[in-house]
Order: C-alpha cells, then sequence, then structure tokens
C-alpha cells in the first residue's frame, strides 16, 4: 500500500480498514507505516507505504479487480496518472501464496518486488521468510538492499 496525496497516512490506514472489509478476507498481520522516497524520477512529495498479510477465499484475479475498487474510491485515476507519479493510493498484491501468475495486469509475484525498498521493509516486518523468486528470503533481499536509506520507519504504525 503506497500514498503520497490526500493525507497519506490516512490513506493507507482507510486502505488497511478496507481490505479487512472485503468478502471471504481477513487481515492477518500489518507492517508498520513507512516514509519513503519516491522512485522513477518524478518529482513529488514521499510516500507513506505499508504492507499487509491477509487470508482470503477470493481468486487472484477477484482479490485484483478488489484492490482497483479499494484504489478508485480513494480517487485514484489510473488513466489519467503519470507512471510512477504521485497518487492517492497505489494497492499492489505482491504475492499470493505459492502461485506464479502472468494474466493481463496481473502478475504474481509482483515483477519489481524484490527491487524496491518501500516495498521489502514491510513486507520482511510481515512475512520476511517468505522467498522470493530468487531464492532469497524478503529479510534477507532487505538486509542487503542499497536503498535502505531511502525508507523511514514511523513510529505510528
Amino acid at each position: 500500500m503506497g500514498s503520497n496525496l490526500a493525507d497519506p497516512v490516512q490513506q493507507v490506514r482507510r486502505a488497511r480498514e478496507a481490505l479487512a472489509r472485503l468478502p471471504d478476507t481477513r487481515l492477518h498481520k500489518c507492517s508498520h507505516l513507512y516514509r519513503t522516497r519516491p522512485v522513477g524520477g518524478v518529482a513529488q512529495p514521499d510516500f507513506i507505504n505499508a504492507v499487509a498479510g491477509i487470508v482470503t477465499g477470493l481468486s487472484p484475479e477477484a482479490l485484483f479487480a478488489a484492490l482497483l475498487e479499494i484504489e478508485a474510491r480513494a480517487g485514484r485515476c489510473r488513466a489519467r496518472e503519470t507512471r510512477w507519479g504521485p497518487r492517492t493510493l497505489d494497492l499492489d498484491l505482491l504475492l499470493f501464496g505459492d502461485l506464479a501468475l502472468r494474466s493481463g495486469d496481473l502478475e504474481i509475484p509482483h515483477p519489481r518486488l524484490g527491487e524496491r525498498a518501500f516495498v521489502l521493509a514491510p513486507l520482511a516486518e510481515v512475512a520476511g521468510d517468505w522467498l522470493l523468486p530468487t531464492g532469497q528470503s524478503v529479510a534477507a533481499a532487505w538486509a542487503q538492499c542499497p536503498d535502505r536509506g531511502a525508507v523511514e520507519r514511523l513510529v505510528d504504525a
């Protein structure tokens, strides 16, 4: 989860609440909030990021559709935004059990999951033992991440 517009801390908190209200889904574990520098070269405010681990009976496609719906309710319009630009809310489906899937706009595991400090820091908190497609654990990838300085854990979760 990430946001850098329209009160990002509240955007991420509301997203966590929305995830918990999805049908046949429960929130299992949530990371702290993290302030992170944006990537992609577009001038913009820092992001607030977090990761939520959920248990769901939804299919990956149904969950992805639900995430897009939550983003839209938060005011995100993907068609009008700049790639890697500012956004009210960005919800990525990083992992879905051991599933590997590539279908349309959905790719699981998320293709840049192991490269991004803003993902690795909160993911290491929630699922540090999880193995990335490279065979490396999330915690080990975070420990070796060259952009660790771009991430600040906030005291308020």
